[in-house]
């Protein structure tokens, strides 16, 4: 799925690491329940995850994009910054970055190679290190990479739920819920609450609690009674019932650094006075600067044969009912995506493709069903719901087929192009 890998270290370092168990990649119906393979591994490495302060952000959808924006934010307040994200879209190294920017592939070997020995030591001695996951040791990795290169603010983004998530080792200033929606539902619980539940063990005492979900609602209330317990304040930034994704994110992400400057951190820089920091961070240009690949990426793909038009495209790689209709509803406030849609769509085994495809069916849209491997729904089960629902659709196997079809296909009704379902199909199609 990743594009290709330079360093020879680097994958003989993944080589070793995709024999270890990879949560990502097996079905998810079995979790551990403990972090004590992550502590041994972090204390073999001196617990490099003491060495700077941390924002940490767990929630169904919008994490990255919300990570992306706080990691902007203390850049531009004149701190060094680290964040770590999953998963990546094109490359590996996109899941530890310093200052906005991927960390190189020698970096990441270097590190990767350190935690691969700590693991090795800790099966030696038969400790808890012995039982670390994939997922562990590429955490522990990060984490050691921002200790080395003395960040003094880590973003930290979950991997799956949160309190038995590799990156709760951690002690944060500041712990994100962005929002809670059912996904994951065999591990992390069939209720909105039981899912809340989950996130909110990312909570720690002394944190404050940055969130977005109401008080009133069942997974807010879930928050709420484990801050209290905690003795954590809780801050609900207030955004319009019609916010789109992004006034969502920004939202989150000024908050949190409103409650950076209230706990008395100031910018930093040669020019100005100093000032504790805040949401005024996140100016236009700061914000174009933290979008993510295959977030809402919209740009203009040439048509292939004898037009000459350009064919408005957007990736996304939503792959949860809740998050795709947001991302239709927010497309249909410009003018050009109201027209209609072809979409080049993938759907991995766990995810719900009815609810998926039923989204779609409020909008003029008929999709190209395509496939990205092993995870992937059969494209011809997903053209069979499809067809109940009264979505017009195909099947094309290969990915870039079927989006070379959407684009010819694209100017004779004047229709723009989405890819999504699936971050690993918009890997594909970007990096083509």
């Amino acid at each position: 799925m990743s594009s290709h890998i330079e360093s020879e270290r680097l994958s003989n370092s993944l080589a070793e690491l995709d024999q270890l168990t990879n949560w990502e990649r097996r079905s998810r119906g079995d979790m551990r329940v403990d972090l004590e393979p992550m502590r041994d591994l972090a204390r073999r490495l001196v617990d490099p995850q003491n060495r700077f302060r941390i924002v940490h952000v767990a929630g169904t959808k919008g994490k990255g994009s919300t990570c992306a924006l706080i990691e902007a934010g203390l850049a531009r307040a004149g701190f060094s910054v680290g964040r770590y994200a999953s998963p990546h879209v094109m490359h590996i190294t996109e899941r530890v970055s310093i200052q906005g920017r991927p960390v190189g592939e020698e970096r990441l070997a270097d590190a990767l190679g350190a935690a691969l020995a700590a693991f090795k030591d800790a099966r030696r001695e038969a400790t808890d290190g012995q039982g670390a996951t994939w997922f562990d040791i590429l955490t522990v990795s990060a984490l050691l990479i921002f200790s080395l290169e003395g960040v003094e603010w880590a973003v930290l983004e979950t991997g799956l739920g949160g309190r038995w998530d590799s990156t709760n080792i951690v002690q944060s200033d500041v712990a994100v819920i962005t929002n809670i929606d059912l996904e994951h539902t065999e591990i992390l619980g069939k209720t909105r609450a039981a899912i809340a539940f989950e996130k909110a063990g990312i909570i720690k005492r002394g944190a404050t609690v940055v969130t977005l979900l109401p008080e009133a609602d069942e997974a807010g209330a879930v928050v709420s009674a484990r801050a209290a317990e905690l003795g954590c304040a809780v801050r609900r930034p207030t955004v319009p019932a019609d916010a789109t994704i992004e006034q969502r994110n920004v939202a989150l992400a000024g908050a949190v650094l409103d409650v950076l400057g209230k706990l008395g951190v100031m910018t930093k820089g040669a020019s100005a006075m100093s000032e504790p920091l805040g949401g005024q961070l996140l100016d236009p240009s700061t914000i174009e600067a933290a979008r993510l690949p295959g977030r809402l990426e919209k740009l203009a793909a040439d048509t292939i044969g004898g037009h000459n038009a350009k064919v408005n495209v957007v990736l996304d790689g939503a792959h949860v009912p809740f998050n795709l209709a947001a991302v239709l509803s927010d497309l249909r406030q410009e003018e050009k995506y109201r027209a209609p849609c072809i979409a080049v769509m993938s759907i991995a085994e766990d995810k719900d493709a009815a609810g998926l495809l039923s989204t779609m069916t409020h909008h003029d849209i008929s999709i190209i069903f395509t496939t990205v491997g092993a995870r992937s729904r059969s494209p011809e089960q997903l053209k069979t719901i499809a067809d109940t629902l009264g979505l017009p659709s195909i099947v094309m196997l290969d990915p870039l087929e079927a989006y070379q079809e959407a684009l010819a296909g694209a100017p004779e009704s004047g229709a723009w192009v989405l890819v999504t379902g699936s971050l690993y199909l918009v890997g594909i199609i970007r990096s083509a």
